[in-house]
């Protein structure tokens, strides 16, 4: 059984919050974290993928969302004027916490993951310790 003294302020945070990742200015994936009753709930913003082309893990704490996009190739020649749309691959990460790992569901709907994070039930894990 794994130990768990982050404070809970630490919950959810996440790999992007560091200064160097966030000064390369690559975070294409917006979201929004939010808890109503003994849930977590995350809206990510995944635009222009399909749900082939996303997965979502749990592991050793954390919850990791990537989304990958091929380029495009085509035989013909194009004559770009502008061109915005990028490729490649995308990550976010975020540390669970006091969140239930085995319980974790995902739903993808017009370009937004869902995922709901449901909270461990503390009173199952609470232990009184006797003092001698």
């Amino acid at each position: 059984m794994k130990v768990n003294l982050i404070p809970k302020s630490f919950f959810f945070d996440d790999d992007f919050d560091n200064f160097f990742l966030r000064a390369k200015g690559r975070n294409d994936m917006k979201c929004d974290i939010y808890e109503k009753e003994d849930v977590y709930h995350i809206e990510l913003d995944v635009p222009g993928f399909g749900k082939e082309d996303i997965n979502v893990e749990v592991k050793d704490g954390y919850l990791t969302v990537r989304a990958k996009k091929e380029k495009e190739e085509t035989e013909e020649e194009k004559n770009y004027i502008r061109r915005e749309r990028s490729y490649g691959e995308y990550t976010r990460s975020f540390n669970l916490g006091d969140a239930d790992e085995e319980k974790v569901n995902a739903k993808f709907e017009n370009g937004i993951l869902l995922i709901t994070v449901p909270k461990k039930d503390e009173s199952l894990s609470k232990k009184t310790i006797e003092i001698k």
